[in-house]
């Protein structure tokens, strides 16, 4: 069996820091390799896999001004679509646009998707709903307007990620600094909480960083690290009391929120999205209404078993339980 992972070019295969579409993209890669399958990664030519590597464009444009994003995802895209026939089965992450070549093609293609920016881009999802295969990252990011084979949870390598018994005392909001993610409202139950808060992300929204996190930031109880990347991740989060999580929008997964638990570390999120599926309430977290809902639930993660967060993450959340669920799509795809 010949596999065509197609991964987004806004970041690197696997990213140095922020980048989850391409990180789901590398541990899809190289859980099929390990598994003995022929893989071919299209991603940016700086990409590191151990299957063999296609590139048309060198560096990331997210990483690079001189890359016009449009023409590159043209060109990066139609790389692969004018070589299909070389693979029995494309597996698309990059969301829509690869869509329109799949009636242009004979080579079957499955369609990750990693979440919907807007409903806007549904009518695309739908025209190639029927000569398509979707799987969706967690049963709350369904469309009810597609049909879907499968729901894989993204899943994590769990070397990665270093089990810690005895955290320290701060809590930690990970994740990129937008106002849906919370960032603010991360700071208030920290402030409320009478905790320290570590604060690490890139910085997506320039005002709303400017307006409502940057004049709490005091290096204090309140310190901004910068957008760590997997070494320093993987401390802070193994580190932390609790990671806080506190979204404003339907989240279709959150990579940061099974990384914390694979760390033994709790989480304590507003109940939306697909948080009950990621979070076992009051086993691996807290999933909250409000931030006083929120500052209740931090006077109560001592109760929570950091060994069973992991335990939970192991179960669900690893590189080895994605690779068998698409693998089991992929047979499906085939027959």
């Amino acid at each position: 069996m010949k596999i065509a992972i197609l991964s987004p070019i806004a970041w690197r295969t696997p990213p140095i820091k922020y980048g989850p579409w391409e990180q789901v993209a590398s541990n899809i890669t190289e859980g099929l390799i390990e598994k003995g399958i022929d893989v071919t990664l299209f991603a940016t030519g700086d990409s590191s896999t151990k299957g063999k590597l296609e590139y048309i464009a060198e560096t990331a444009y997210a990483e690079n001004e001189n890359i016009e994003p449009k023409v590159w995802e043209c060109l990066h895209i139609s790389n692969l679509m004018e070589q299909a026939d070389k693979y029995d089965l494309i597996h698309n992450n990059f969301d829509f646009l690869p869509l329109s070549y799949s009636r242009l093609i004979k080579t079957p293609m499955v369609t990750t998707i990693h979440g919907f920016s807007s409903p806007k881009i549904i009518p695309v999802y739908k025209k190639y709903n029927k000569n398509n295969f979707y799987v969706s990252i967690s049963n709350s990011d369904r469309s009810p307007e597609l049909d879907y084979l499968a729901t894989v949870y993204n899943g994590i390598n769990p070397a990665g990620f270093t089990f810690n018994p005895k955290p320290k005392e701060y809590l930690l909001f990970f994740g990129r600094i937008h106002p849906e993610k919370g960032t603010y409202e991360s700071i208030q139950i920290a402030k409320k909480a009478g905790r320290k808060l570590i604060i690490s992300g890139l910085i997506q929204d320039e005002e709303y960083f400017k307006n409502k996190v940057k004049p709490f930031i005091n290096n204090d109880n309140v310190v901004y690290v910068g957008n760590s990347g997997s070494k320093e991740r993987n401390k802070l989060l193994g580190e932390a009391f609790a990671l806080l999580h506190p979204i404003s929008f339907n989240e279709p997964f959150g990579l940061s929120v099974a990384e914390s638990m694979l760390c033994g570390t709790p989480v304590i999120a507003f109940n939306k999205g697909s948080m009950p599926e990621l979070i076992n309430d009051t086993k691996t977290g807290f999933l909250v209404k409000t931030i006083e809902e929120a500052v209740a639930a931090v006077n109560c993660i001592k109760l929570i078993n950091r060994n069973y967060c992991r335990e939970w993450a192991t179960l669900k959340f690893t590189q080895e339980k994605m690779i068998e669920g698409y693998l089991d799509v992929y047979k499906k795809v085939l027959k």
